[in-house]
């Protein structure tokens, strides 16, 4: 382990930004060999890692399949860390820029050069990829990074935090373990720009405490984000494709669908087709492998208040799939479940549920679904399934969201190429593709005069080069005489 790792706990943060930040001004900005370099290192540490942080992540949520950690982190960086590798040179070459005809001597480019000391903030829903992907971007725009792994998922935090420490100095890469308090001193710190994943609530406060430093802030925050049915297209494409995407990591992933609009004439058929589609995915009941449980007793007590709340005000609430009973068998385990008719002003109809539960409502027109949307948060995510029709148009005309799936849930996620952010109390700014590799970088522009520089003909004293320059450009004086 790096000498200077030994002692990471007993440094501070504010310490340890001080030590990067003079590491930083210190030395040549990375080059291309060495950002791919650094991407290598952690891309293998990730791999060697692996059965730990399986271990761990199911440790700290009480139970988490392998596969799913598998498939829904450890796939995830590596493909964005061989797409950063990829793509690289591309993203740091600098842009040319259009020069006026009067500066047509000179040349203009933006450069893109490391900001310096990027924040990331993860949270526990997905604690590896979400601490991970981040800090491959910061090192991909050539920073440094230091990193606040959730105290919710602390077996993972720890794991992460010796993995790191055997592949990168304390002046390059380090990680900060602690709680609620930790988080915010770190929030309050002068970085170079901020990366903080989690809810809107929190969001607020790390925004306020950033502003203090005018830290640039990328936030990446929740919301309720809906699925619309269209009319007719209750089918087992459909019905596969919500089921995935609200029941993976037990619904506590940020672009899950939240709520679900189903035309009036579909909802018997959706709820049959959501209870069959559960039972295939967990055919020996909600106590099987592949079903994730809730990270924590407060989460799963929140949950339950939830449910409790809906049915006191007369919803109507559907467990599904085969043996739900069996949840009890497993300690925070929540049946996948349904809310059928529950009011606007029901708390699972305001808040974000991050949890296996998926309430429902119905409408009759597009027009009526888009109302709907306008009147709430604009949400991180939007999910249609029906035809490309007009009726799809319209709402991707007439709504505003993070992303959209058509057709499909929460994978757009995985598409590397394709910027992922929200907007207003869904977050602000975006990470992945170039986005990512841009907002983590400061765009410099650069002006080289040639040597024929005509603005020099143009200031004072003031003749007839300067008459007909203007003339030029703004045409011949009119006289109103």
């Amino acid at each position: 382990m790096n000498t200077l790792n030994q002692v990471n706990k007993a440094i501070n943060a504010s310490d340890l930004l001080l030590l990067q930040r003079k590491a930083f001004l210190q030395t040549e900005p990375p080059s291309l060999k060495q950002r791919k370099a650094n991407l290598a290192k952690l891309r293998a540490a990730v791999i060697e890692y692996r059965e730990e942080l399986q271990v761990a992540t199911s440790e700290d949520f009480g139970h988490r399949s392998y596969q799913e950690t598998d498939v829904m982190e450890l796939v995830g960086i590596v493909q964005s860390i061989d797409y950063l590798s990829r793509n690289l040179r591309r993203f740091m070459k600098p842009e040319r820029r259009h020069v006026s005809l009067f500066y047509r001597s000179a040349t203009a480019r933006v450069e893109y050069q490391p900001k310096g000391i990027i924040g990331v903030m993860a949270p526990w829903n997905y604690p590896i990829s979400l601490t991970l992907i981040p800090l491959a971007t910061a090192l991909a725009a050539g920073n440094r990074a230091m990193l606040k792994p959730s105290e919710l998922t602390p077996r993972t935090s720890d794991v992460i935090h010796r993995m790191l420490a055997e592949i990168f100095p304390l002046d390059e890469v380090a990680v900060i373990l602690g709680g609620a308090e930790v988080g915010a001193e770190f929030s309050a710190l002068p970085f170079d720009h901020l990366l903080f994943t989690g809810s809107t609530p929190v969001g607020r406060k790390v925004m306020k405490a950033a502003s203090d430093n005018l830290v640039p802030l990328t936030l990446e925050l929740g919301g309720k984000s809906p699925v619309i049915v269209g009319r007719g297209h209750v089918n087992a494409r459909t019905m596969t494709s919500i089921a995935y995407g609200k029941l993976s990591n037990g619904g506590q992933t940020c672009v899950a669908p939240d709520y679900a609009l189903v035309h009036e004439d579909d909802l018997e058929t959706f709820i049959e087709e959501y209870n069959a589609t559960v039972a295939r995915f967990y055919p020996n009941g909600p106590d099987c492998d592949d079903y994730t449980s809730i990270v924590n007793e407060r989460h799963y007590t929140r949950l339950q208040g939830l449910i409790d709340d809906a049915r006191k005000n007369g919803a109507r609430v559907i467990e599904l799939g085969v043996k739900p009973e069996t949840a009890k068998n497993r300690a925070r385990t929540l049946v996948p479940t349904l809310i059928v008719g529950a009011k606007d002003s029901d708390a699972i109809m305001r808040e974000e549920i991050f949890g296996p539960i998926l309430p429902i409502r119905t409408y009759r027109t597009i027009d009526e679904v888009i109302d709907y949307i306008n009147e709430r948060d604009r949400p991180l995510a939007l999910y249609y399934f029906g035809e490309k029709d007009e009726d799809c148009k319209k709402l991707l005309r007439r709504t505003t969201s993070g992303n959209v799936g058509i057709n499909n849930t929460i994978i757009h996620v995985a598409q590397d190429d394709l910027p992922f952010g929200g907007v207003g109390p869904s977050g602000m700014g975006a990470y992945h593709g170039i986005e990512g590799f841009r907002s983590m970088s400061h765009a410099k522009g650069v002006f080289d005069q040639g040597r024929w520089n005509f603005p020099s003909l143009l200031h004072a004293p003031f003749g007839k080069v300067m008459g007909l320059a203007l003339t030029i450009t703004l045409g011949k004086k009119k006289s109103k005489v």
